[in-house]
């Protein structure tokens, strides 16, 4: 009977979870700069107000709120779970952008 051996290294590789990948969103006239995110699960995506007007990141859900950003400013969150996860701004609603966690 023949063993089939399989390497520790290659079985550990293939259960490895996602790594994090934590990103930055740029405001810049009256737009998020990406719209459309995509980040596995446990990243952070830290949004930046480069406008001289302020900005929220507000999510539909209310799951968060930056409050009012001023020129600079950023805020942060951290995406623990997979979904898609829609935002704007609530000074400016025509500024919208999602995140997807997978």
């Amino acid at each position: 009977m023949k063993r089939l051996l399989i390497p520790a290294a290659l079985i550990l590789f293939s259960a490895a979870p996602a790594l994090a990948q934590d990103i930055a969103i740029n405001i810049k006239s009256f737009k998020f700069m990406i719209m459309d995110a995509s980040v596995t699960a446990g990243s952070t995506v830290t949004w930046k107000n480069l406008d001289e007007e302020p900005h929220t990141v507000t999510s539909e859900t209310g799951l968060f709120r930056s409050g009012a950003l001023d020129t600079g400013q950023t805020f942060s969150f951290k995406f623990e779970k997979p979904g898609v996860y829609k935002y704007r701004c609530s000074i400016h609603p025509q500024m919208v952008g999602t995140v997807t966690v997978k």
